[in-house]
C-alpha cells in the first residue's frame, strides 16, 4: 500500500494536511479571511495546528478550533502564552522554540528561522516518509540552504506576495536553494498590497522544482 499524503490550500497561509495518522492544520486565519475556502466551524479531527508567528491572519481561529477539537498547538513560546490566555488547555500546548526536529508520535516537526516579525518562524513537518516545509511569512534568508541539507522538503509552501514578505522572484530565488520537488505559492492575493500574479513564479521558480499553482480549496497529493 502506497501512503499519500494530502494538501489542501485554504487561502493565504492556512494549509490542511492529512498524513495516514495525523491532520494537521497550519496558520488557520479563516474567520475574516475573503479568500477562506471553508469555515473555522467545519474543521473536524484536527489533531496538530502549527502556528508560524503571532499576527492575526496567521493565528487566525487556532484557539478556537484548538478548544473544540481537543488539538494540539505547536509553535514558538510565546504562542504558548496568548494560547492559554485563551483558554487552551495547558496539555494541548507545545510552546517550542527554535533549534532541532521534535517527535511529536503522528508527527514530527522542526520550527526554523524565518525573517519577519511577531515571534516568526517556520515549520517543518513529516510524517509517511514525506516532509514538507511552510516558510510562514519570511524574506529570502540563505540559512534555507541549510534547511535543504537538514531536512529535505519535498514541497515547499512559499509567500510570494511581497510587501511583507518575498514577492515572486524571491521565492524563486528561495526555490533554487531549498530544492523541492514541489514548490507552491500562498499569502498572495488576500488583500491589495499583496496583489501578485502567480504565474510569474512558476515562470521564474519552474526551472527549479514542479510549481504547483492552486485556488483556495484547491489540494494535491504526494
Amino acid at each position: 500500500m502506497i501512503d499519500m499524503v494530502s494538501l489542501k490550500w485554504l487561502g493565504h497561509a492556512a494549509w490542511l494536511i492529512k498524513f495516514r495518522e495525523a491532520t494537521v492544520l497550519i496558520d488557520p486565519f479563516l474567520s475574516g479571511n475573503p479568500a477562506a475556502a471553508v469555515k473555522q466551524e467545519d474543521l473536524k479531527g484536527i489533531d496538530f495546528i502549527l502556528i508560524t508567528h503571532t499576527h492575526s491572519d496567521h493565528v487566525g481561529d487556532a484557539f478556537t478550533i484548538a478548544k473544540r477539537e481537543k488539538s494540539r498547538i505547536i509553535g514558538m513560546f510565546e504562542l504558548y502564552e496568548m494560547a492559554a490566555k485563551e483558554g487552551v488547555d495547558s496539555n494541548q500546548l507545545s510552546g517550542m522554540n527554535k533549534g532541532n526536529m521534535v517527535d511529536f508520535g503522528k508527527i514530527k516537526v522542526a520550527l526554523t528561522h524565518a525573517d519577519h516579525s511577531g515571534e516568526e518562524c517556520g515549520v517543518v513537518v513529516s510524517a509517511d516518509g514525506k516532509t514538507i516545509y511552510h516558510a510562514g511569512d519570511t524574506a529570502l534568508f540563505r540559512d534555507m540552504k541549510t534547511i535543504q541539507e537538514l531536512y529535505r522538503p519535498d514541497v515547499a509552501l512559499l509567500p510570494i506576495g511581497g510587501y511583507f514578505t518575498m514577492g515572486p522572484v524571491e521565492a524563486a530565488k528561495a526555490v533554487e536553494w531549498l530544492k523541492p520537488k514541489i514548490a507552491v505559492p500562498m499569502h498572495f492575493n488576500t488583500f491589495p498590497p499583496i496583489k501578485q500574479d502567480p504565474d510569474r513564479f512558476r515562470d521564474l521558480a519552474g526551472k527549479f522544482a514542479e510549481v504547483k499553482i492552486l485556488e483556495p480549496g484547491q489540494e494535491f497529493t504526494i
